[in-house]
């Protein structure tokens, strides 16, 4: 039987990037392996930030190779606390109930009320 796992994400320093997941996000650290491997929790899903190399930088959303969505049950005031943490969306994905941004390696999420899109 397959099961989910948990989500690995490349950026270029883990422990760097940890900050951007830790205080703009508002993931919980679970672990530091190897004093570069860090282990998140973020609702209910478990992340993994791992090396890996700087790539080009990708445009928009819909040009990502893939992307990380992130449920919340009222839009607006979850924008609104994430902006006022630092955090700068960059668009939607052709809805404005489905805002996106990225993290600061690159990697693209996108924030949406499942009941509202």
């Amino acid at each position: 039987m397959i099961r989910a796992g948990h989500i690995e994400l490349f950026v270029e320093d883990p422990l760097a990037s940890r900050d951007f997941y830790e205080k703009v996000l508002g993931a919980t650290v679970a672990d530091v392996q190897n004093g570069e491997f860090v282990w998140l929790a973020l609702g209910g899903m478990v992340l993994l930030l791992r090396p890996g190399s700087a790539r080009p930088p990708i445009p928009t959303y819909q040009e990502a190779p893939c992307g990380l969505v992130l449920y919340t049950d009222d839009l607006e005031e979850t924008r609104q606390e994430l902006v006022g943490r630092g955090l700068e969306f960059r668009g939607t994905d052709g809805s404005d109930h489905c805002l996106t941004f990225t993290d600061p390696d690159g990697n693209w999420f996108q924030l949406v009320d499942p009941g509202d899109h």
